[in-house]
């Protein structure tokens, strides 16, 4: 006996199981009533679609949406996506075409400045790029923008770029805006704190480093162990070194954390691992004193 080698229950011929192909009908139904009721669906069914089409066009296409929402929808996106987003239709075309000039900018700002690209360095064109991408709505040219500025010591155009990003919600400017007002204008100690801690709660791994130097050192802020070991803990779980290091230091002498020479050995190699020089020497320390079965002692200071 032959073997049917196709699905169960599917007839006498193998394709006629696929589910886009239907069996014919032997017994063709005739009923008024029925094609009535069929003609009604399919004009119901049009008439629907047609006043759903017609909704849709009265509702705000994307390009009428306010600019910093739309900045913030592709703030995410890389080059290549936002290139292939503006080729969904012309509203998205129009509205992407300012953000993707910026990253554009961006992108030949940090060729010359870095000297990245098979250009040379050159940070007038640097600077022009990068402002041409602020100019744009894209925060993160301003922060570089303000970064050169400070780095030809014109500090006051520096702060001014810094917080433009800073106020449009970019956690690097705001950063950078609070280690500016403690660098440059010490009157400005309790906004700096602030923008210094509006980034740390964005995630900002250098802002919450600088806001836990701020605790353990009693600048600005009256000295608090736990806070300051706190912040370095957050910050050496983001991946910072120097936190990582002084994360060590708080756990081998028991300020601001439970004191734990287990701990402390962990972070102060991962410090070494990532390069930080004091933790190399540090963390050789530790072991040469484990085999003598030593107690790690850690003598640096918090830096």
């Amino acid at each position: 006996m032959e073997q049917k080698t196709w699905p169960y229950k599917s007839g006498s011929h193998q394709f006629t199981g696929l589910p886009f192909i239907n069996k014919p009908n032997k017994k063709s139904t005739k009923d008024p009533q029925t094609h009535q009721l069929n003609f009604t669906s399919k004009s119901s069914s049009s008439s629907s679609s047609s006043f759903l089409s017609a909704s849709k066009c009265k509702e705000p296409d994307f390009s009428s949406l306010p600019y910093d929402v739309l900045a913030r929808i592709v703030s995410s996106f890389s080059l290549p996506n936002l290139q292939s987003a503006s080729l969904v239709c012309r509203a998205w075309r129009d509205a992407l075409r300012p953000l993707r000039e910026a990253m554009l900018f961006l992108k030949w700002g940090k060729r010359f400045k870095h000297g990245r690209g098979g250009v040379k360095p050159n940070l007038k064109k640097a600077l022009d790029s990068f402002l041409k991408g602020a100019a744009r709505g894209s925060t993160m040219a301003m922060v570089d923008a303000g970064l050169i500025y400070w780095e030809m010591g014109k500090k006051e155009e520096g702060i001014a770029w810094y917080r433009k990003a800073a106020e449009l919600g970019n956690p690097a400017g705001q950063c950078n805006l609070g280690i500016s007002y403690l660098q440059a204008d010490p009157s400005n100690a309790k906004e700096a704190i602030d923008w210094l801690y509006q980034a740390s709660v964005a995630g900002s791994v250098r802002a919450q480093y600088q806001l836990a130097l701020c605790w353990h050192q009693g600048r600005v802020l009256h000295q608090n162990l736990q806070e300051a070991a706190r912040w370095y803990l957050r910050a050496a779980e983001g991946g910072y070194v120097r936190a990582m290091y002084n994360t060590s230091l708080c756990y081998a002498s028991g300020q601001g954390l439970v004191q734990s020479h287990r701990l402390a050995r962990k972070w102060m190699k991962k410090a070494a691992d990532r390069g930080h020089s004091k933790a190399q020497f540090e963390h050789g320390l530790g072991l040469f004193s484990v085999s003598y079965q030593y107690i790690p002692f850690f003598h640096s200071k918090v830096l």
